[in-house]
């Protein structure tokens, strides 16, 4: 993943565009990054007065909880199952989950199994 550019950098492209006048397209050239990455950090100055860069990366938690995590492992543990009928069923329930949030449940709780002839 890429870092954010310094903030040493970041005040510099600011100043040249706030305090010496410059456009942000001659900013942009003289110090050698993205016209829309000098918009960025002009209008991000102008609205918070801040440079700082804003939160990069995440988690995203996780759909199935509580009383559907727990229906669902009793129900893939209670018999043969697909994981588009396990959408359909969860849908069913109040719960509107794709297949892939169904996938890694199944996956991290080692349910799925390899199918033999």
């Amino acid at each position: 993943m890429a870092k954010p550019y310094s903030f040493d950098l970041r005040q510099r492209v600011v100043d040249a565009v706030e305090r010496e006048g410059l456009s942000r397209r001659q900013a942009a050239a003289r110090f050698g990054v993205a016209i829309s990455t000098v918009i960025a950090w002009v209008d991000r100055f102008r609205e918070t007065g801040s440079l700082a860069p804003g939160k990069m990366g995440g988690h995203r938690p996780k759909k199935i909880l509580g009383g559907h995590r727990d229906w669902l492992l009793q129900r893939c543990r209670g018999g043969d199952f697909t994981l588009r009928g396990l959408v359909a069923e969860l849908a069913q329930r109040g719960l509107q989950v794709g297949y892939r949030p169904v996938w890694m449940f199944v996956h991290a709780e080692k349910l799925s199994h390899k199918k033999r002839r």
